[in-house]
């Protein structure tokens, strides 16, 4: 059997929600959105369901896997609803819906529901994706409130650049926000990853821990909350050939490295079908046999080469951690020129295996 495998730590999982909990002192809702950021949404979610306040996904069918699969608590809608046709299913299975458009508000309005549901009602304070403009806010939340469908509103927004820690982007935004929803009586929610471990001056009733959740910094430099982060996924494989080389021998595609002296290489059973980024150039950290060392060459499809010359024991089914928690996925994408989100998102065809229940 093919030895790449990603191990999923569920109590490094546990350890870090009740992080975003212990710095904010909010309620916090877990961020499982896109299969739990390729950590497996379900395993996640039943991994937190006794202790987190609730989840947060993309989409309703996100939503309705995770209840199908016995997850109860609240789970928040973070894209809305597409057609209005998705709002009996969101009464059906209690969903929380953020509304972020003037035509959700309209169908909410028109639709026939049998029951009222819970907004949360996202204000665009400058990051320009989605999000009600600040001069249509006030109308929006007390049409909501008159319409007699809506059981309870959050009042929410995101920061663009809250992972920018010395960028004043996420101070103007909280200021847009809060004249916005001057003299309005209700939660609020702003805090996504970045602002929970580097942003304790903004205020959030609600916060909604993501990338954090994974053990991942969403930072550049150094965050005293973040470096307690414990990583939650580690991928590893084996060495499945080993090559001694002169000077001057070219590996892998392109001969995009070029031995300097006799070097000792091992092939790695991992690659970018797998999830691991092609882009990742040579001197990318790899853990072999407990020991620090780097990629050479290429990544292939299926295999990728590292430097063994200085680690004389490994050898043929030598462990090789490629990211986790002694080679930290933010370096692995650091160098691949990425971001932790992407590669753990892109994580395919590797089995994950569960601990910590």
């Amino acid at each position: 059997m093919r030895p790449a495998r990603a191990l999923i730590d569920l109590q490094a999982l546990r350890h870090n929600y009740q992080l975003a909990r212990e710095v904010t002192g909010a309620k916090a809702l877990a961020v499982i959105k896109a299969d739990a950021y390729g950590h497996g949404a379900v395993r996640c979610a039943e991994a937190l369901q006794e202790t987190a306040d609730g989840f947060a996904v993309a989409c309703i069918e996100e939503a309705l896997e995770l209840r199908a699969a016995g997850i109860r608590g609240p789970i928040l809608l973070l894209e809305g609803f597409f057609e209005a046709d998705e709002l009996p299913l969101i009464i059906e299975h209690d969903f929380w819906c953020v509304v972020h458009s003037l035509w959700q508000l309209e169908a909410i309005e028109k639709a026939a529901l049998s029951q009222p549901i819970t907004v949360w009602l996202k204000l665009d304070s400058g990051m320009h994706r989605v999000g009600l403009h600040p001069a249509d806010y006030q109308a929006a939340y007390r049409r909501l409130l008159a319409s007699g469908k809506v059981a309870k509103i959050v009042l929410m927004s995101h920061f663009a650049r809250a992972d920018e820690l010395h960028d004043s982007s996420s101070t103007e935004q909280l200021a847009i926000f809060d004249k916005a929803r001057q003299g309005l009586v209700a939660q609020i929610s702003l805090r996504n990853s970045p602002a929970v471990l580097g942003w304790p001056q903004i205020p959030s009733d609600w916060v909604r821990p993501g990338i954090m959740l994974y053990g991942a910094t969403p930072f550049d430099e150094p965050n005293a909350v973040a470096s307690r982060l414990q990583p939650v996924m580690t991928l590893e494989s084996k060495i499945i050939s080993v090559r001694e080389l002169p000077a001057g021998e070219p590996v892998g595609y392109g001969a995009r490295f070029v031995t300097t002296q006799p070097t000792r290489v091992g092939v790695v059973a991992m690659g970018y079908a797998d999830g691991y980024p092609r882009q990742a150039p040579t001197g990318t950290p790899v853990l072999v046999e407990g020991q620090r060392s780097q990629l050479v060459g290429r990544v292939s499809m299926d295999m990728l080469a590292v430097d063994l010359t200085h680690i004389p024991q490994a050898g043929l089914g030598s462990t090789v951690e490629l990211w986790g928690k002694n080679i930290l996925a933010s370096d692995v994408a650091k160098a691949a020129d990425t971001i932790p989100y992407q590669i753990f998102c892109n994580l395919r065809r590797v089995p994950r295996l569960y601990s910590g229940h």
